[in-house]
């Protein structure tokens, strides 16, 4: 019988459907600084630090758009799980290399991704054991986390992958991107994910490469991370191998305009994690202000405060006027790999 699972099941789509959709696109990245005074307290929970964790996952991989998405999920900072199917780990293993190099976990989805309820206790065991054998041969990793395809399981398969050291993961969340989703419907489908949930994504699929920056502003509007998947609890936690920073921030070392412009911004960096900082910009000398901050690429800022931004053309200048919250404004940049540049303040003017 089917063991209870914590997600809606996933349909059957024909498998030349499941593997037509291909093509590559869309890079991702974007940008910018800002600047005005701000304390601490002032900087709101979910620019702050994580509130919670997700975990995004993707099926059916290595594909021939893997390198696509990696791309795209490298460009807005985001750490996911590759469930990925053992076949196409041996026919691409370099593709299955270039996950766990991005910083991706990966997992085992089966050998050919077979309706795994229909086989014997011993068929199971060497359908998984083949896949465990594929991964760890191209990647050095042996995985931790099996999801049975279509979430179709059973207690002889869940006892099968445990004794191959393998923990059961389904869905709470299904994008229904397998489905022919619209990127607005799979982001729609993503922002019902809660701390701790994990939500099922494909390699492969544009419309999902291209919904990535959108779930990733409302999971951060929300303070909700991407997080790895507990091979204790199939849950989502915090990541367990994000590095530091390589250089020690400023965060003595205010940086201001030059004078001129009828009033001074200082900023200073009071926050800093792994991946990201907060700048906090206080400015002097006028009430109703204009300031321009520059960030270096690939930085990007993910959430601003205490005033009103608008960027240029590059997406990495942005200009925040005030907006009647104040002398402070804030702002997160995420460091995209580039841990050690903090933003510039260009100008700042009255009026």
């Amino acid at each position: 019988m089917f063991a209870s699972i914590s997600g809606p099941r996933r349909p059957s789509p024909p498998r030349a459907a499941r593997h037509a959709r291909r093509l590559a696109v869309l890079a991702t990245a974007v940008a910018l600084g800002a600047a005005a005074g701000l304390t601490v307290a002032a900087t709101p929970s979910s620019a702050a630090a994580c509130n919670g964790y997700v975990g995004l996952t993707f099926d059916d991989g290595p594909t021939g758009s893997t390198n696509a998405l990696l791309s795209v999920l490298r460009a807005n900072n985001v750490r996911a799980t590759m469930f990925n199917v053992g076949q196409n780990v041996q026919g691409n293993p370099s593709a299955a290399r270039a996950q766990v190099d991005a910083g991706m976990w990966v997992a085992n989805h089966s050998w050919n991704h077979a309706h795994m309820t229909s086989m014997n206790q011993s068929q199971m065991q060497s359908d998984l054991s083949q896949t465990n054998s594929a991964i760890q041969s191209a990647t050095g990793v042996r995985p931790q986390l099996f999801r049975p395809p279509y979430g179709e399981t059973n207690s002889t398969l869940q006892s099968v992958a445990a004794s191959l050291g393998l923990r059961q993961v389904i869905w709470d969340v299904d994008s229904q991107d397998w489905n022919g989703a619209s990127v607005s419907q799979i982001v729609s489908n993503a922002s019902r994910l809660q701390d701790g949930q994990v939500i099922l994504m494909h390699d492969g699929i544009q419309n999902t490469r291209d919904a990535i920056p959108q779930i990733m502003a409302n999971l951060n509007s929300r303070g909700l991370c991407p997080g790895m998947i507990s091979p204790s609890t199939g849950r989502a936690v915090a990541p367990d191998g994000t590095p530091p920073p390589t250089t020690p921030p400023p965060t003595g070392s205010p940086t201001t305009p030059p004078p001129g412009g009828g009033c001074t911004a200082t900023a200073t960096f009071p926050n800093v994690w792994g991946d990201r900082y907060n700048t906090s910009v206080t400015v002097q000398g006028a009430s109703n202000w204009t300031v321009v901050v520059a960030v270096t690429a690939p930085q990007r800022i993910s959430t601003t405060w205490n005033g009103t931004p608008s960027w240029d053309s590059t997406g990495y200048v942005m200009t925040m006027r005030s907006n009647g919250s104040g002398n402070t404004f804030g702002f997160t940049t995420m460091m995209s790999g580039n841990s050690s540049a903090r933003p510039q303040i260009r100008s700042c003017t009255t009026g």
